[in-house]
């Protein structure tokens, strides 16, 4: 790869032309800051990464006319190798019917804009692409009018572009981009090309049927699991049965004796089995006889760890929020209210079990991996390999779910299947199965909040104080430098410390944990506990001083339109308010996660004592909508991912052990019991935010609330128990 000289923000390079005179056009990094991030260094602040680009290609036109676009962002069921192809694809005004896409190797010319690495989450694709794309596209487009202007010897202005053709509209002479692609690509790349305006656009905004389905029916989309090189061999891993603990000595000679076992490992991490195919090494890896080391950790249990959370958060805490003098308020409140609210660890428990493909080559690996993070997993990589990391080609494949998982700063799974295939003289596959990682691998935080609430002689809320206890996500990984501060992860308190209600006397306090659980993002991340506490406890102010929980939210968020959009719109298009069957209720929740507001509506009832819900009403305010059935597709997915969490699962620990290992214990939700689910979104004409992740948050508050109205009872922790709802 060669080395570029420095660029402006919007400056962009021709890289090289295709093969067969196709065009190709990257952004680019400078030169600097591509080999400083590449080398391993901990990433650079969101407000100071570069946003350029290093040399590669995120559009090709090949001299058939097809246009390949090239997505640098995993697909995991969010559909985005659809949407930021729309966008690019829009811009080059191509024929929708001959643009296909292909997904990005690892290459910090495809880093995230803020970033500064390649990287999926934080449900900013959409958020981050849209720009960049647009652009790629329409400097596409406007070399290849230049290359028909030249060919037809007039003016650029007299030409026009539709389903990939540039056309002379005096004379009705016509050329395909494969006819212009490799003249194209010998012109110089043009500065600030404008952009369509959205009346203009024919792509953007319309439902459009995604790109990466008829391969997934097919059974052709290829996910990691499915991933085979010549020779390859399949490893699994067996982990301690207790975080922090390790293998003294092991007993291999059962193991090696199963039929098909190649090697047995001690990999740092656990006892890898490598064997000629996933049963041999399964059979294999039971067999194994570890003497373990379980360390200091093995009275840990969940029940004694919430009482010690219930504590901790009745003492004071570092601040992260302070808005007046909240302290003096509850003193001098006719009213104070106070609630506790305890949620569990849980599992990301994707459906496509962790995997990951190695071929160790002497001074070169190349990797298969259904990955979130392809910086930083190419750079552990290449420290397990010895190897600089332009040396290790990491192809991203299709993931079978991620909500966080695969986004981990340890790569931990990719660091495992390195760290065998350099022992192995064959290519190797590492499979963890579900087992392992519910038991074995990261988990969203257990966390407690207290909220106290003073309310003047009117029922008005003039003091509101919030104390949370809770691990941080962000301690040793590289992004805790810019995203901690005074102590405070701030994934630990949003959707607390940025409360949009108007109270004049704000106080958010967090206590940290130490403890040896590992922690990572989980969908939604921090917004998952702290919707749920907010949304619920301002329920319970409604209910204590005989207001509308609609219209004391309509109050407290005077002059915040974006929730009052969601909110009003969620509101009418349910029926709040309306006479519903005997024996159902309403509830709803407001949240506002990842530049986005969402409001939900839930009609649920109890059937055998047990909660159903019938009906989700939701109202999404996410800027301009690039595909509207990815948006919908996506609340409705959230609805389910998040109900799962509030009526079923949790993880548990005893005696240091993770007490569920599949889905027999740790639930999903069944298909009979998805609600039907309407999705409003708000008009915009913002830039796009988020949808990934903010439809998760407000569901699990919005179902309580509802259960409170049918019972009396309120719900303080999740997953909802059969008990807490008896009258």
């Amino acid at each position: 790869m060669n080395e570029s000289p420095q660029l402006s923000r919007r400056g962009f390079l021709r890289v090289t032309a295709a093969a067969g005179g196709g065009l190709l056009l990257a952004f680019r990094l400078p030169a600097a800051a591509r080999a400083t991030l590449a080398s391993g260094a901990d990433s650079a602040p969101a407000d100071s990464a570069p946003a350029e680009f290093t040399p590669n290609a995120f559009v090709r036109v090949a001299g058939d006319g097809r246009v390949t676009v090239i997505v640098n962002k995993a697909e995991m069921g969010q559909g985005i190798s659809t949407s930021l192809t729309m966008v690019l694809a829009e811009e080059l005004d191509a024929d929708w019917q001959r643009v296909g896409f292909e997904f990005a190797p690892a290459d910090l010319v495809y880093a995230h804009p803020g970033y500064g690495i390649q990287m999926t989450g934080g449900s900013t694709s959409t958020m981050g692409m849209t720009e960049p794309m647009r652009r790629a596209g329409a400097t596409a487009r406007a070399m290849l009018v230049s290359a028909a202007a030249k060919r037809l010897a007039v003016p650029e202005a007299e030409l026009g572009t539709s389903a990939g053709v540039v056309t002379h509209r005096a004379s009705g002479r016509s050329l395909g981009y494969g006819e212009l692609a490799a003249s194209a690509a010998e012109l110089p790349v043009p500065e600030d090309v404008p952009l369509k305006a959205p009346r203009d656009w024919q792509l953007i905004g319309k439902p459009t049927r995604r790109l990466d389905t008829p391969a997934k029916v097919a059974g052709t989309a290829v996910f990691g699991l499915d991933v085979y090189v010549p020779g390859m061999l399949t490893a699994l891993v067996l982990h301690p049965p207790v975080f922090g603990g390790k293998a003294k000595s092991f007993e291999d000679r059962a193991a090696r004796a199963v039929q098909g076992v190649r090697d047995v490992i001690d990999v740092g991490s656990g006892i890898a089995v490598v064997a000629e195919g996933f049963w041999a090494a399964k059979r294999g890896r039971d067999a194994l006889v570890v003497d373990w080391d379980l360390g200091p950790h093995a009275a840990l249990d969940s029940a004694a760890l919430h009482a010690e959370y219930a504590a901790k958060a009745r003492e004071p805490g570092r601040v992260a929020r302070r808005d007046g003098d909240t302290a003096k308020a509850l003193a001098a409140a006719s009213r104070t209210l106070v609630a506790d609210y305890a949620l569990p660890y849980l599992a990301h428990a994707p459906m496509e079990p962790l995997n990951c493909v190695v071929d160790w080559r002497n001074d070169h690996a190349e990797i298969w991996a259904g990955t979130q993070f392809q910086t930083v997993d190419q750079g552990a990589a290449a420290a397990v390999f010895g190897i600089a990391p332009e040396k290790v080609t990491l192809h991203t494949t299709f993931l079978g779910g991620g909500f966080g998982r695969r986004a981990n700063p340890a790569s931990d799974y990719i660091v495992e299947a390195c760290r065998i295939a350099k022992r192995c003289a064959a290519p190797v596959k590492l499979v963890w199965t579900r087992e392992d990682d519910l038991r074995s691998g990261y988990y969203r935080p257990m966390g407690h909040s207290r909220i106290q609430a003073g309310l003047d002689e009117r029922g008005a809320i003039r003091a509101w104080q919030h104390s949370i206890v809770c691990q941080s996500i962000l301690a040793g990984t590289p992004f805790e430098a810019f995203l901690v501060k005074d102590g405070i992860d701030g994934t630990s308190v949003e959707g607390a410390e940025d409360l949009p209600y108007g109270i004049e006397n704000v106080q958010v306090e967090l206590h940290t944990t130490q403890l040896p659980v590992p922690t990572l993002w989980w969908r939604s991340v921090g917004h998952s506990h702290t919707a749920f506490v907010v949304e619920s406890f301002l329920d319970e102010i409604a209910a204590a001083t005989d207001q509308d929980p609609l219209a004391l939210r309509r109050t407290l968020l005077a002059g915040k339109d974006r929730h009052l959009g969601v909110l009003e719109l969620a509101a009418a298009k349910a029926g709040w308010g309306r006479a519903l069957p005997a024996g159902h209720a309403h509830g709803l929740a407001v949240h506002f996660s990842f530049n986005s507001s969402v409001a939900m509506v839930v009609e649920a009832s109890l059937i055998d004592g047990r909660p159903r819900v019938h009906e989700v009403t939701c109202a999404v305010d996410c800027g301009r909508t690039i595909n509207p059935d990815t948006v919908q597709a996506q609340l409705e997915g959230a609805v389910g991912f998040a109900l799962t969490t509030a009526l079923h699962s949790a993880i548990t620990l005893r005696e240091g052990r993770v007490e569920q290992s599949n889905f027999h214990d740790y639930r999903l939700l069944r298909i009979h019991e998805m609600p039907k689910v309407a999705v409003h979104v708000v008009p915009s004409e913002l830039p796009p935010t988020g949808v990934g992740e903010p439809g998760v948050p407000p569901i699990a508050p919005a179902l309580c609330n509802a259960l409170f109205k049918l019972t009396g009872k309120r719900i303080r922790s999740l997953p909802i128990r059969a008990e807490d709802l008896r009258r």
